[in-house]
């Protein structure tokens, strides 16, 4: 019987050149120190450039934010209004929202506003404080629920507050309603304007909460929008807003006045306190009543809210 021989072929042997015994040039490379320099500072001067492009989307988005709870939120009372079958209020908290009418704050007199509100409620007031120009909340005289005859104020949210950096512009409260208005005009198109008055405002709301009160001779001055049971914007509930609303949006910061020692609110009576108002700064400045404008625009007959912005052409 004839036995098969296997044989295993031996693998060739490798020809070793004095070549290429010597290490690739290419594999021991490196970047010489000058190289390392030059790359370092090509980095720093793309940091320079980039980072207020990177702040300014940070400003972008924090306006868009802020222009998109607004619109939402103005949507918001409008539903309200038209649920509860009642006027809903959109109220603000404006600069100095605690003193009352007669310009005097938390007087010690036995009639005073402050004076009769439960320590809660002083404190509530208190809590307000960082929110001047960017809290608001919603407000009704009788809702759903309520028995016939017996209508109450009800506070319908918490307090809302708007994206830090973000705040409606001083413009908003300081006109009136009456007008003068502030002409907004836009930086592309002249013919395309807004005339922003101020925001109605009312002495009757309970104020901070629902127990709250605002029926002393001294009372507090509140900014709000009304929205009528139709949805539509209002004066008072009965009579139709004679003109849309236009609320300008600002990016910047509102420095609120701290007791230095105990990091708190400053709420006093002191003439020399209540003359450190909140500092209120515009980033850049002007933003909110120049061509950069952010805008929510509401329709007075249909009560709907849309953003109106410069559009590039």
């Amino acid at each position: 019987m004839l036995k098969s021989k296997i044989k295993f072929a031996r693998p060739a042997r490798r020809k070793v050149s004095a070549f290429s015994l010597q290490p690739s040039a290419f594999a021991w490379s490196a970047f010489t120190l000058i190289e390392l320099l030059v790359v370092i500072a090509i980095l720093g001067i793309l940091g320079v450039l980039t980072v207020p492009v990177l702040k300014n989307f940070r400003k972008s988005d924090a306006t868009l934010g802020a222009s998109r709870q607004l619109l939402d939120d103005v949507g918001r009372a409008r539903q309200l209004a038209i649920s509860q079958r009642t006027t809903v209020y959109m109220v603000f908290v404006p600069t100095n929202f605690w003193v009352d009418s007669s310009g005097v704050a938390l007087n010690t007199a036995s009639d005073s506003w402050w004076k009769n509100l439960a320590p809660a409620l002083q404190t509530a007031v208190t809590n307000l404080a960082d929110k001047q120009l960017t809290g608001y909340t919603f407000i009704a005289y009788g809702a759903m629920g309520d028995q016939p005859g017996q209508h109450a104020w009800h506070y319908l949210a918490p307090w809302q507050v708007l994206p830090e950096g973000t705040f409606i512009a001083m413009t908003k409260f300081t006109n009136t309603l009456a007008g003068p208005a502030y002409r907004i005009i836009d930086g592309i198109d002249p013919n395309k304007f807004f005339d922003v008055y101020g925001f109605c405002t009312n002495n009757a709301f309970p104020f901070p909460a629902e127990t709250g009160t605002n029926t002393y001779a001294k009372r507090i001055t509140l900014p709000y929008l009304a929205f009528n049971y139709l949805g539509q914007l209002s004066v008072d509930g009965q009579t139709l807003a004679p003109r849309d609303e236009y609320i300008p949006l600002a990016h910047g910061a509102v420095q609120v006045s701290k007791d230095a020692e105990h990091k708190t609110f400053v709420l006093s009576s002191d003439p020399l306190v209540l003359a450190r108002s909140p500092e209120v700064t515009e980033l850049p400045p002007g933003n909110s009543t120049n061509s950069a404008y952010n805008i929510v625009h509401i329709d007075r007959l249909s009560g709907r809210a849309i953003l109106e912005f410069q559009k590039l052409q």
